[in-house]
């Protein structure tokens, strides 16, 4: 209480371990080990947090139920930084934004990085009075700074400690407790009179200043929140802001742009730009896009260089997409997300395939070279070829079943057997047929 909790995956990635204050507080619940309990630990968390934010509310506090980890390393599952060209209104757009996204379906932990107003109360010098009273304005200063901060004043000499042992000295909690007994405090005046500092101070009441956040020297606000529910990705929540981000309210001559990738570039108008696992996700899908992209046009190089034609390697990459199929299907059946490692799978499966469809062709080929009829070579080419491409498939299938229960890699393994199993069906069906009614012109 009062302080951060030791360092840990969360207090590095969200700067929980930068929390001080008395108003905070963090509670580490320790789970069972898991052959203990039925549920996972994500559904533990999903199903406290209604009741624990029903009690937050009554006390019109801020209940964050976070897991340890929390996931990818970003400040939040939803982040999204509020510019413009007034911090004011920016303070605004992110209040409104708060709101939006309170009444989203899935989305919990709503928050900001902007602090509540509270209450300071500074003591200023009246000199004239101090000078009358013989009391300089140091002596004032470094009487409440002592009574207030409890700095050591000096050290204890132990010989068998570690680290110096301070000794403080400090007023009762009681003795400081109200503005009133700090104004109690006195102070020695050159004439040996105590005067007490409500007689050499005006008291004034203000708003204490709070932090101003800055990224790559932008000033921004932070409006964070976190996914439960049927829908787990922040993406269908981003997604679906689009159209009630119409309804925050501008001073006039602006409008609110959104962005998902980048910083605006001037701060003249106002911008939401979306981060959190948000930005990874696209960063991730993205680069594999890329990278699923090279090792197509990589796979069409190998195939034209070695069969000597254009249109064979088209025909044997039909099985990529023959594999989406089988994809789409197993993640529907199993209830799924399509995640990075779902796309890794992808990837892995292109080549897998595109293999297949090479037996079969490079068998048509042969059988075409000895003189078979290009009817007779596609169905040979069905028929001895099934036997090592199921046997190829099943071992496929076999290794990717090892890891489909695995929280992380569910998706790869998803990707690999219901690409598999589908594909290896359709491509023993398609590949050769679509080959008959392309190469038929020519073996008339």
């Amino acid at each position: 209480m009062g302080a951060s909790a030791p360092i840990t995956f969360n207090g590095l990635v969200r700067h929980y371990d930068l929390r001080g204050g008395s108003y905070m507080a963090d509670i580490q619940v320790n789970l069972t080990d898991k052959h203990d309990r039925k549920a996972q630990s994500h559904e533990i968390a999903s199903s406290v947090r209604p009741e624990i934010q029903k009690i937050a509310a009554k006390y019109n506090a801020n209940v964050k139920i976070v897991e340890v980890p929390p996931g990818p390393p970003v400040l939040s599952t939803i982040v999204a930084e509020v510019y413009g060209p007034d911090y004011e209104t920016q303070i605004d757009v992110a209040n409104q934004l708060q709101n939006l996204l309170k009444n989203t379906d899935d989305v919990v932990d709503v928050d900001w990085m902007v602090e509540a107003d509270q209450i300071e109360y500074k003591f200023i010098i009246d000199k004239e009075k101090s000078i009358l009273y013989g009391v300089t304005p140091q002596q004032i200063a470094h009487t409440m700074n002592m009574a207030l901060s409890e700095r050591a004043i000096t050290n204890l000499y132990d010989e068998n400690a570690t680290k110096q042992v301070g000794l403080i000295l400090a007023l009762d909690e009681t003795e400081k407790s109200s503005i009133s007994d700090i104004s109690q405090l006195k102070i020695l005046s050159k004439q040996g009179t105590l005067i007490t500092i409500g007689d050499l101070v005006d008291i004034k009441e203000t708003t204490r200043e709070k932090n101003i956040f800055r990224k790559n020297q932008k000033r921004v606000v932070y409006v964070t929140a976190d996914m439960a529910g049927e829908l787990e990705s922040p993406v269908y929540a981003i997604l679906g802001m689009t159209d009630k981000l119409k309804e925050i309210k501008l001073p006039t001559g602006y409008t609110l742009d959104e962005l998902y990738l980048s910083q605006p570039a001037y701060e003249d108008n106002y911008t939401i730009k979306w981060d959190g696992e948000w930005q990874i996700t696209l960063e991730v899908f993205r680069d594999l896009g890329m990278a699923f992209l090279v090792a197509i046009i990589f796979i069409y190089i190998l195939i034209v260089g070695w069969f000597q034609s254009f249109k064979a390697p088209m025909v044997m990459m039909v099985a990529i997409p023959l594999s989406l199929i089988g994809i789409i299907l197993g993640h529907w059946m199993m209830d799924a997300f399509f995640t990075a490692t779902s796309f890794i799978g992808m990837i892995a499966l292109a080549g897998i395939m595109v293999r297949n469809s090479v037996l079969l062709i490079d068998f048509i080929n042969l059988r075409l070279a000895e003189g078979i009829p290009l009817k007779k070579a596609v169905i040979e080419a069905g028929a001895v070829r099934t036997t090592p491409i199921l046997l190829t498939a099943g071992t496929v299938v076999i290794g990717a079943f090892v890891i489909l229960f695995d929280p992380i890699f569910q998706g790869l393994a998803i990707s690999l057997m219901g690409g598999t199993i589908v594909s290896t069906v359709l491509t023993l069906l398609v590949v050769p047929l679509v080959y008959y009614l392309i190469e038929r012109k020519n073996y008339k």
